[in-house]
């Protein structure tokens, strides 16, 4: 298996490696108030594990490509565990957090399906649990990223909190008071798929006109391949960049030629803002958060994507000058947000775990207390 590592800090603690040391010795160590997990976040390309403290800080990360989705669950399930365990080689691990590009349930147990991987009811928790002999907690990746800036990142301080991820699509998330707004069924958060042209371009979920296909990287690389392969004027430079071949031009090459001043390339970013406002301006209007936190790869695109969308957001909220407005913040924590937060959601998950744990030995001595009398 190729990986690529790369190692932030590397502490003098005792390494604790989960294959030699039992369930029961594991667990007695979730006595400390600030314990090391680890997080992973799990997407249609690529796996990244890292160690992350009570602070947010990375410690050392790992990264490996995603196995072909036509393979096995089996198959990412083992991939999953050689990172946890090559960490843990140097790492005192405590807890596993698992960010999946997919629905999970509302007990954050079972995958219910994941686009990019063959999980279909993956009960994925405990199948991990079992082999990592620590406790593990399973969510979608926008709810990790989201956690992840609502502790450490944009969202610091904010009660009222939705994350848009602009990647492929379009993931999201709901936080309130400090929790994790999963709906009834563990999937709310899909926001990519409001529909907002009725009608509209196809998209691979079946309907037609959702939001992700008028605001998203497959709808900004859609839009200049097709200028492109109609040898339209404006695209001249970007069919001069790929040298022809149309199918070369990817989002980060046409924000690269948005920040070099292509006309084209600006405004197909502008156009994509400009979907992203209204689609933020239609959740206002449902859940009237304090701020709106923009990730994913999209988001790189800065100002050239988010002012436009202010804007648009500001021309399209319902009520506007007659109601505070939400906040729209550029997310801080980069690609790396699904796996901090996915740790420090672990890092709750251990906790609870630890005092579960202390209140079963506490009612056992009781009850050996008793039998002795």
């Amino acid at each position: 298996m190729s990986m690529y590592r790369d190692r932030v800090h590397r502490g003098s603690a005792r390494a604790t490696v989960l294959r030699t040391v039992g369930t029961r010795e594991r667990r007695s160590l979730l006595t400390a108030p600030r314990v090391p997990t680890v997080g992973i976040d799990i997407g249609g390309t690529k796996v990244m594990a890292g160690v992350v403290d009570a602070d947010g800080a990375i410690l050392e990360k790992v990264r490996t490509e995603t196995p072909d989705k036509s393979k096995s669950p089996q198959v990412v399930e083992d991939t999953i565990t050689e990172l946890v365990l090559d960490l843990s080689d140097r790492h005192d691990v405590h807890a596993v957090g698992i960010g999946a590009a997919g629905w999970v349930d509302a007990d954050r147990s079972k995958v219910l399906f994941a686009p990019h991987l063959n999980w279909r009811n993956e009960p994925l928790r405990d199948r991990l649990a079992g082999r990592l002999a620590v406790p593990v907690m399973v969510d979608n990746d926008a709810n990790t990223a989201a956690w992840a800036e609502w502790r450490f990142g944009a969202g610091r301080g904010q009660d009222h909190l939705v994350m848009i991820t602009l990647g492929t699509g379009i993931g999201g998330a709901i936080l309130e008071d400090g929790a994790v707004k999963r709906g009834k069924y563990g999937v709310a958060g899909e926001f990519g798929h409001m529909q907002v042209v009725p009608g509209g371009h196809r998209c691979p979920c079946g309907n037609r006109g959702c939001w992700e296909q008028y605001s998203s990287g497959n709808a900004l690389v859609r839009e200049a391949r097709e200028l492109a392969a109609a040898d339209s004027p404006v695209a001249y430079n970007i069919i001069e960049r790929v040298g022809g071949r149309v199918g070369d031009i990817t989002g980060p090459l046409i924000t690269e030629l948005a920040r070099e001043g292509d006309a084209m390339c600006v405004e197909l970013l502008q156009e994509i803002g400009q979907w992203l406002g209204v689609g933020i301006a239609n959740l206002a209007a449902a859940l009237d958060p304090s701020c709106f936190v923009i990730g994913g790869g999209v988001s790189a695109a800065d100002d050239l994507l988010i002012a436009p969308a202010r804007d648009a957001f500001r021309r399209q909220l319902t009520g506007r000058g007659y109601r505070p407005e939400a906040t729209i913040a550029k997310a801080q924590l980069g690609p790396e947000a699904g796996m901090v937060g996915a740790a420090d959601l672990a890092r709750l998950v251990a906790r609870r775990f630890r005092r579960a744990n202390r209140r079963r030995v506490e009612r056992h001595e009781r009850y050996e207390r008793a039998g002795r009398r």
